[in-house]
C-alpha cells in the first residue's frame, strides 16, 4: 500500500485535462488467422502492441513488455539474458507458442521443446500480436495457452532509416539501426543491433549473490520481397542472435549460489517463400521453407576452458497455405505443412544422445459474415506424428458487433495440442510410447466503446482443461514404462485447470493523453486425481496481476510517462511450499523532439528499488536508469 501512495503523485500530473474524442480505426492482425484481418471480425481474445507503444515504453526486451499484456506473466532466471519463461493464461511457458515473422520459434534440444524468450530484445521488432487461448489449428504443437507472434520492420517504398543508441546503468549500452526502402521490384528492410550489460549477479544479491553476470547480444534481420510480377513474389526472410550471458547455479558443495559459468547461445531463423495470386487475387497461395536452428553451449572458464554442456536444436517446416475469398466476407483458409525435428546434445563431454521426430499437418479455416456485424470462424486440424500417431484438432469462435451501442460481444470453443519434445521421447530418460499433451478452452468477451472512442473497455472470462500433461517421474520399480530407466522417464499422467477473468481499460481524454489499464485473475490448479499436489496452484502462476500507464505530450513537445506493475505472490515449487512473494514496480519516462528527425529519451526503471523474485534464489535489476537518443530519416 505505501508504494501505491508514493505513486500516487505520479499518476495526479496527468489528470484534469479535457476530453476530446478522438476517432479510432478497426486494427488489422494476423495472428489469429495467418492472413491481415480486422480486428472486428476475430473471436478469439488478441492484444496489439504497435510501434508506437514500443517507442513510448522505451524497454529492451520483449518479455517485459510481454508482462504487460492481460492473461501472461514472466519468469526470468536473474538479470538480463537469463532464461525467462513465459506463461499465457497459466499455461505451462513451453505451451507458448513463439513466432517471429510468423515462422516457429522453437529449440528441439530443450526439454521441454519450449523457445526461451531471454534472449530476444525488442531491437528492431516494431509489433507484437499475443493470441490468447488454444490455436493449433492454425499453429499446430504447442498452442495450448496461445501465441506471441514478433514482426520485425517491414520493407517500406521510400527509404527510411531509423537507429537509436541508449547507455545507462551497470554498463549497460545498445546500438540499433534498421533501413527500409525499395528498388524497382525489390522491396527490403535490414536492421541489425548489439547489447552489453555488466548486470547483476543471477543468483540474488539479498541472498549473498556478489559477483555480476553479464550479457551480450549480437543480432540482424532481413525481409525481402521481389514483385516478379502483380501475381507472383517471392518472400525472403531471416533473424539472427549471437548471445552470451554468465550464469550461476550449483557449487561444488552443491550450494546455489555464485559460479564463473557462462552460456554461448545462436539462434538463426530463415524462410523462403513464393506467393501467386490467382482469379484476380481471390486465390491467393504460398508455399514456404522454414527453419530454425538453436546452438548452445555451457563453458566453465579456467586455464583450460570446460565444455559442460552442448546441444543443437534444429527444426525445418514445409508448408503450403491457400486463401480463397468465396464471397464478400466469407474466406477459406487450408493448408498443408510438414516439420521434421532434430537434436543432439552432450554433457561433460560424454557420449552424443541423438533424437529426430517428423510431423504432417493438414488444416482447414472457415471465416464467414452471415450477416452484418456478426463473423463466424469454424476449422479442424489433422496432424500425424511418426511416433504418437495423429491428433485432431477442433476450433469454433463469433464475434458480434452492436454498432448502435459500440459492443462488442466475443466467444471461442478451441483446442490444443503438444507434441512431446524430442528430449521426452528420445532422451536417456526418453519414452517413446508419450502421447501429445491436449487442452480444451472456452473464453466469452465483451468490449465496450464510450464517447467515440475516448473510452473503451473489456472484459473476457476463460476456462482452459489440459490433460495428458508430461512430467518427469521417478522409477523406483524397474518395469513396464521404466524399464531400463533407473533413473526415471517421462509420462503421460498429470491433469491441470486454468480459469480466469480478464479486464482491460483504454482511456483517451485527449489527442496528447492515453491512460491504459488491465487486471487478470488466474487460478491455475494441478487436477491430476491421487497425487499429493491434486487441487494446488501451477508453479510461477501468480493469481493477480496489475498494469497501469498514463502517458501525456506536453504542447511544447516533451512526452512523458508511467507504469505501474502489481504481480501477486505465487509458488516456486508444485508442492506449494516455497512462496514467491509479490511485488510492485514503477517505470517513469520523458522524451523530447530535438528535431523532427531526432528524440532524445530517457527512464527509470524500479523507480522505488522494490527487491523481488519472479523464479527462487534468482535476482532482478533494482533502481536504474538509462538515457538514449533516436534518429530517423
Amino acid at each position: 500500500m505505501n508504494t501505491y501512495l508514493r505513486v500516487l503523485p505520479l499518476l495526479l500530473v496527468f489528470s484534469g485535462l479535457p476530453v476530446f474524442a478522438e476517432e479510432v480505426g478497426d486494427t488489422i492482425v494476423v495472428t489469429s488467422n495467418r492472413e491481415p484481418i480486422a480486428l472486428s471480425r476475430v473471436g478469439q481474445s488478441i492484444s496489439v502492441l504497435d510501434s508506437a507503444q514500443i517507442a513510448q515504453r522505451q524497454l529492451n526486451t520483449v518479455s517485459d513488455f510481454l508482462r504487460e499484456v492481460p492473461g501472461v506473466t514472466v519468469a526470468r532466471n536473474g538479470g538480463l539474458g537469463g532464461v525467462t519463461s513465459v506463461y499465457i493464461r497459466g499455461a505451462e511457458s513451453d505451451q507458448t507458442a513463439a513466432l517471429i515473422d510468423g515462422v516457429k520459434l522453437t529449440d528441439p534440444a530443450s526439454p521441454g521443446g519450449g523457445f526461451n524468450f531471454g534472449n530476444l530484445l525488442l531491437g528492431n521488432i516494431e509489433r507484437i500480436e499475443v493470441l490468447r487461448g488454444p490455436s493449433s489449428i492454425l499453429w499446430g504443437s504447442q498452442a495450448i495457452g496461445g501465441v506471441a507472434n514478433m514482426i520485425t520492420a517491414a520493407p517500406t517504398e521510400d527509404l527510411r532509416v531509423n537507429a537509436r543508441a541508449e547507455g545507462g546503468y551497470r554498463g549497460t549500452a545498445q546500438v540499433a539501426a534498421n533501413v527500409s526502402g525499395k528498388l524497382g521490384p525489390l522491396s527490403a528492410s535490414v536492421g541489425g543491433g548489439y547489447f552489453r550489460t555488466d548486470g547483476i549477479s543471477a543468483f540474488s544479491e539479498a541472498r549473498g549473490g556478489a559477483e555480476r553476470d553479464g550479457y551480450e547480444n549480437y543480432g540482424a534481420n532481413a525481409k525481402f520481397n521481389l514483385a516478379l510480377s502483380e501475381a507472383v513474389s517471392v518472400d525472403v526472410r531471416g533473424y539472427f542472435s549471437q548471445n552470451e550471458v554468465d550464469i550461476d547455479g550449483f557449487t561444488p558443495s552443491f550450494s546455489f549460489g555464485d559460479t564463473l559459468e557462462f552460456t554461448n547461445i545462436r539462434d538463426l531463423v530463415g524462410y523462403t517463400g513464393l506467393n501467386v495470386a490467382l482469379f484476380e487475387g481471390r486465390f491467393r497461395n504460398r508455399l514456404g521453407f522454414a527453419i530454425t536452428d538453436t546452438r548452445r553451449r555451457n563453458i566453465t572458464p579456467g586455464p583450460v576452458p570446460f565444455e559442460t554442456f552442448v546441444s543443437e536444436g534444429r527444426n525445418e517446416r514445409l508448408e503450403y497455405q491457400g486463401i480463397f475469398d468465396i464471397a464478400d466476407s466469407w474466406q477459406a483458409n487450408f493448408g498443408a505443412e510438414r516439420e521434421t525435428s532434430r537434436f543432439s546434445s552432450s554433457s561433460f563431454g560424454g557420449p552424443v544422445t541423438l533424437g529426430r521426430a517428423q510431423i504432417d499437418s493438414v488444416y482447414g479455416q472457415l471465416v464467414a459474415s452471415p450477416v452484418t456485424d456478426l463473423t463466424l470462424t469454424i476449422g479442424v486440424r489433422q496432424d500425424e506424428h511418426d511416433r504418437f500417431g495423429g491428433a485432431t484438432t477442433f476450433g469454433a469462435s463469433g464475434v458480434y458487433t452492436l454498432a448502435a451501442t459500440g459492443t462488442t460481444l466475443r466467444a471461442s470453443y478451441s483446442e490444443g495440442f503438444k507434441a512431446p519434445s524430442l528430449f521426452q521421447l528420445q532422451s536417456n530418460f526418453g519414452n517413446q510410447a508419450l502421447s501429445p499433451e491436449r487442452s480444451r478452452g472456452y473464453d466469452v468477451g465483451v468490449s465496450q466503446s464510450l464517447v467515440g472512442g475516448t473510452l473503451e473497455a473489456n472484459a473476457t472470462w476463460f476456462s482452459r482443461d489440459s490433460d495428458d500433461l508430461i512430467i518427469f517421474i521417478s522409477c523406483p520399480v524397474q518395469a513396464g514404462i521404466c524399464s531400463g530407466r533407473p533413473f526415471g522417464t517421462y509420462d503421460n499422467v498429470a491433469k491441470a485447470r486454468a480459469q480466469g477473468v480478464e479486464l482491460g481499460l483504454v482511456l483517451r481524454p485527449s489527442p496528447a493523453m492515453t491512460v491504459r489499464a488491465n487486471y487478470s485473475w488466474i487460478d491455475a490448479t494441478n487436477r491430476t486425481a491421487g497425487t499429493p499436489n491434486f487441487g494446488r496452484e501451477l508453479p510461477r502462476r501468480p493469481r493477480h496481476s496489475v498494469n497501469m500507464s498514463a502517458d501525456y505530450r506536453w504542447a511544447f513537445g516533451l512526452e512523458t510517462g508511467v507504469t505501474i506493475t502489481h504481480v501477486g505472490a505465487s509458488f516456486e515449487n508444485a508442492s506449494n511450499l516455497t512462496r514467491l512473494e509479490g511485488y510492485v514496480l514503477t517505470d517513469v519516462r520523458a522524451a523530447f523532439d530535438i528535431t523532427d528527425r531526432v528524440q532524445v529519451y530517457a527512464r527509470v526503471e524500479n523507480v522505488f528499488d522494490e527487491r523481488y523474485e519472479t523464479a527462487l534464489n534468482f535476482g532482478n535489476f533494482g533502481r536504474s536508469a538509462y538515457a538514449g537518443v533516436r534518429v530517423r530519416y
